[in-house]
């Protein structure tokens, strides 16, 4: 009989609609667990990989909430919780970006940015900690980004969320490791999906030239990460900032 990682464990992951957070969706009904999609948007591709994840066998729930607002990120984490009798795994994974220029950069657009990527992650973590504390067990895994610790042009607001995460993270993990609950962040560097898709070749050969496995990442790099953190494998490992970027942070 297969040995499951995550058999019969409860996974909250927000943004699960597209791109790594439906890889993360996938993998890890693969190793049973049973999945909340979460979405904004898109009910129709939310649906989609609810209909996918049916058919690997793992008991699923959508439920639309906008995580920046904290009233909506407690709905999800209610709901998660009255469906499935506990919450074992919260993964952070609803992000937006709104590039330019800071001396170009609306201030809406660093708002907005802050409040989905930054604000979004706390409305969840503050909605899910109670569960966990009484639950003594829990693991939590942020996405933030290589740019988070390296910074990018263009994208001070996007960069700034990131590493609030990576701050976030290891103060929480400070705050409630000694009741068994391991927070820690994933910082992917250039990964293949519909964002780097519509990068010319120009564009697309700079960014490689600082990446020393000279290719992009997949999305399942990062779900298989996003296992190994979430599953008894990482039980000693909490604060930490795991980077799948093909060596271009080091």
């Amino acid at each position: 009989m297969e040995d499951f990682m995550l058999k019969d464990k409860c996974a909250v992951i927000t943004g699960a609609s597209r791109g790594i957070g439906k890889a993360i969706a996938i993998k890890f009904a693969k190793e049973g667990a049973n999945i909340v999609i979460n979405y904004r948007n898109n009910e129709e591709e939310a649906l989609k990989v609810k209909e996918e994840l049916d058919a690997l066998g793992s008991k699923t729930l959508v439920v639309k909430a906008d995580v920046s607002e904290i009233k909506e990120a407690e709905h999800l984490i209610k709901e998660a919780k009255k469906e499935f009798g506990k919450v074992d795994i919260l993964v952070n994974n609803a992000g937006i970006t709104k590039d330019n220029l800071l001396i170009r950069m609306k201030e809406e657009d660093f708002d907005s940015v802050i409040k989905v990527n930054l604000k979004g992650a706390f409305n969840c973590l503050k909605a899910v900690t109670p569960i966990m504390l009484k639950q003594r067990s829990g693991k939590i895994v942020n996405m933030s980004s290589v740019v988070g610790v390296v910074g990018n042009p263009g994208q001070v607001n996007y960069c700034a969320s990131k590493a609030g995460l990576i701050g976030m993270t290891k103060s929480l993990a400070r705050e409630i490791g000694s009741r068994g609950i391991t927070v820690n962040a994933i910082a992917p560097g250039f990964i293949d999906t519909d964002m780097t898709r519509v990068l010319n070749e120009d564009q697309k050969k700079n960014i490689l030239s600082q990446v020393p496995l000279n290719r992009f990442g997949s999305v399942e790099d990062i779900a298989n990460t996003a296992v190994f953190l979430a599953s008894d494998n990482s039980n000693y490992i909490t604060g930490q900032v795991i980077h799948v970027d093909g060596g271009m942070a080091m």
